[in-house]
């Protein structure tokens, strides 16, 4: 035996393993098997493996199915998993086996021999504990794996996702309320429309990213529901009928969330429809994010030749050649994660069609992406509202110049003159250069003191106040 290598064993025969490996034969053979891309699962996903392998021990413990002393031994292994202390043993490409056995394993194999370790034993030995007997007892990857994606997805939408989303909304309702009281021209298809606050324009974001935070908090009811105790195919074989039901309040119990066993076992492993739900909802909060990120970076367009009615906070040189030149790259940032989250979601889709009758084989890449795509929207937004949105400042004498020149302002002299009179007043302002204001004086259409107050912008943002559409 080499002085880097130990020969271990498994149902297929010998295997060479690392010395330093807490790993075994199986994660050996996968690694051998699948150098694909170097993408490994993320430490969310591991943690919530780790969390699982420790509630399965303490539950087969109750249950008199594991011995007391092997039981501590492999929930303090696993504890060590969900702390990250054991990351680099988990070491195989997410483009793998497609029920995501191989993962589950090197979880089995680590945990089972950090836990020999801790008893003073010898890694590799399988004695006392064994990987298949012990760690995965009354478990199978076709449950432990959508168990896991559950779990973390949760948790990263918990911890991470809703808080920044809750940053850049609190963010935005702010920027709602300090620019309530300035009136620009609104836009419809790109052109000139009738005036609205820009404190309204703000007020929408805000909501928008109110609502992703609502979609994701519905997620809750359909991720809580875990596969675990189906093991194989969905009829729980091998596995005590107690160990899921007391597996899941203790997981529970260990993250504060109210998780329960699945209704149906067939449908929890077959398909992976609260997956690609969650992947949808994901893809919407990108949606909603591009939305709003492509308003702002047109909003302060320019400075001189664009819109320029918002000031972005100055980063850094926007370009090689032109010297001054400032850009919105955070802006940019956002749109770059947003189309990312929505390939990811693509995948998700495709992959959610993997489930063929008891098992979905698409599952590894599935949770790399939907747990990707958790953790750059959250770090986007938080982004987006450290270092742009909150501060975005307004420039007052660029709107009230465009609102004023717009020929949209006609819209509120169309119920006291009639829609072609007021037509007929859009087109001689195009044409001479004038603003809407001054044609209609010049031609005494309607007292001066009445037409100013119809063309008083700020009450053209009011309800009530005649704007019958395009």
């Amino acid at each position: 035996m080499s002085a880097d290598y130990r020969i271990e064993r498994d149902s297929m025969g010998e295997m060479r393993v690392p010395n330093s490996a807490l790993y075994g034969a199986q994660t050996q053979r996968a690694v051998e098997n699948f150098p694909i891309s170097g993408i490994r699962f993320s430490r969310e996903f591991i943690h919530a493996l780790g969390e699982i392998k420790l509630v399965a021990a303490r539950a087969n413990r109750d249950l008199g199915l594991l011995d007391s002393k092997l039981a501590r031994a492999i929930e303090q292994a696993a504890r060590e998993v969900v702390d990250g202390k054991l990351d680099d043993h988990f070491v195989l490409d997410i483009f793998q086996t497609g029920s995501g056995t191989s993962t589950n394993m090197n979880a089995n194999e680590v945990i089972g021999n950090r836990a020999i370790q801790l008893l003073g034993g010898t890694v590799g030995s399988k004695n006392p504990i064994h990987p298949n007997d012990h760690v995965n007892m009354c478990q199978s990857s076709n449950d432990v794996i959508p168990t896991a994606m559950h779990v973390a997805a949760l948790e990263s939408i918990r911890e991470s996702l809703i808080p920044a989303l809750e940053k850049l909304q609190g963010a935005l309702a702010a920027k709602s309320v300090e620019f309530d009281g300035i009136v620009k021209i609104g836009r419809t298809h790109l052109q000139d429309a009738t005036p609205v606050r820009l404190g309204q324009e703000f007020g929408g974001y805000a909501r928008q990213i109110e609502l992703a935070i609502h979609r994701l908090k519905k997620l809750e009811d359909t991720l809580s529901e875990l596969a675990l105790g189906g093991t194989a195919v969905g009829t729980g074989i091998n596995a005590d009928p107690r160990f899921a039901a007391l597996a899941i309040e203790y997981l529970s119990e260990i993250t504060g969330m109210n998780l329960r066993e699945a209704v149906n076992h067939f449908e929890a492993q077959g398909s992976k429809d609260a997956v690609v739900e969650a992947s949808g909802a994901l893809k919407t909060i990108a949606v909603s994010l591009s939305k709003i990120a492509n308003d702002i970076r047109w909003l302060a367009s320019g400075p001189r030749c664009g819109l320029g009615e918002i000031a972005l906070p100055e980063t850094q040189p926007g370009s090689s050649i032109m010297p001054g030149k400032v850009n919105p790259v955070i802006a940019e940032s956002v749109l770059m994660v947003a189309a990312h989250v929505i390939g990811n979601d693509a995948v998700i889709t495709i992959s959610g069609q993997g489930g063929n009758f008891e098992l979905n084989v698409m599952m590894p890449v599935m949770a790399h992406n939907l747990l990707e795509s958790i953790r750059l929207l959250a770090a986007s937004a938080r982004n987006f509202s450290d270092r742009c949105v909150s501060g975005i400042q307004a420039n007052r004498e660029r709107c009230a110049e465009m609102v004023e020149k717009s020929l949209a302002m006609c819209t509120a002299l169309a119920p006291e003159i009639g829609y072609d009179a007021a037509a007929a007043i859009a087109k001689e302002s195009y044409r001479t250069g004038k603003t809407v204001r001054e044609i209609a004086l010049a031609q005494k259409i309607l007292p001066a003191e009445r037409l100013n107050e119809i063309l008083d912008p700020m009450r053209m943002t009011k309800p009530g106040i005649a704007a019958k559409g395009e």
